[in-house]
């Protein structure tokens, strides 16, 4: 009976998660500079950020913060500084220094912990899924599909995020590739700083429609 409103949640969903982002920017820093565990981490903790904007989607909260501009700034900005603090720390990545690949061998890995901490606030704090996620359940959904039905959309959601974003891990963390990025060393560093920064000023100037 609802197979045509998954389906069309599913569409809408792949075309939204495979467009480049501050997901998709994060994943791909995680992946290169620390592996493939901590890219897939940072991938589990953007699928389970997916259930913060599912949450208030069917609580009704999505709806009152797209109405309260005071209160869709107030997240607006808070994203954006966190995209600015993450992307300026790349961009003052600074040349390897001789013998710097053992001392990486030898330094502390990145903690699963902080990989997935980073992915679900970094997509948990961005206001672009608030109103993606309003318009899916209140403009693709139907009102009077069940509570339960929609649950299903968001536990849908979430997992087929965080495989899309496990794929991109596993991608960009293949030792030919992370050995290809190491070439660039601290350019790539800067690389995605700018493209963090870029998405963070954009993200500041997003009005409320």
């Amino acid at each position: 009976m609802y197979w045509m409103e998954f389906f069309t949640v599913a569409l809408i969903h792949l075309l939204a998660v495979a467009s480049p982002g501050p997901d998709f920017a994060i994943v791909v820093r995680e992946s290169v500079a620390h592996g493939r565990r901590a890219g897939v981490f940072c991938a589990l903790g953007v699928g389970t950020g997916i259930f913060v904007h599912v949450a208030y989607s069917l609580l009704g909260i999505g709806l009152i913060v797209s109405q309260s501009i005071v209160l869709f700034n107030a997240l607006k900005w808070l994203a954006a500084a966190y995209l600015l603090y993450i992307g300026f720390k790349a961009l003052r990545a600074q040349p390897a220094a001789l013998g710097a690949v053992q001392e990486q061998a030898a330094a502390p890995a990145r903690t699963p912990r902080g990989a997935f901490v980073t992915g679900f606030v970094t997509n948990g704090l961005n206001p672009k899924a608030t109103l993606f996620f309003l318009s899916l359940f209140t403009v693709v959904i139907n009102p009077h599909t069940p509570l339960l039905v929609q649950g299903g959309y968001g536990v849908y959601l979430a997992v087929a995020t965080a495989l899309w974003f496990c794929l991109v891990a596993m991608l960009f963390s293949q030792q030919r590739v992370r050995e290809g990025f190491a070439r660039m060393g601290h350019w790539f560093d800067r690389l995605m700083g700018a493209v963090l920064v870029g998405l963070g000023i954009k993200l500041a100037f997003t009005e409320l429609k």
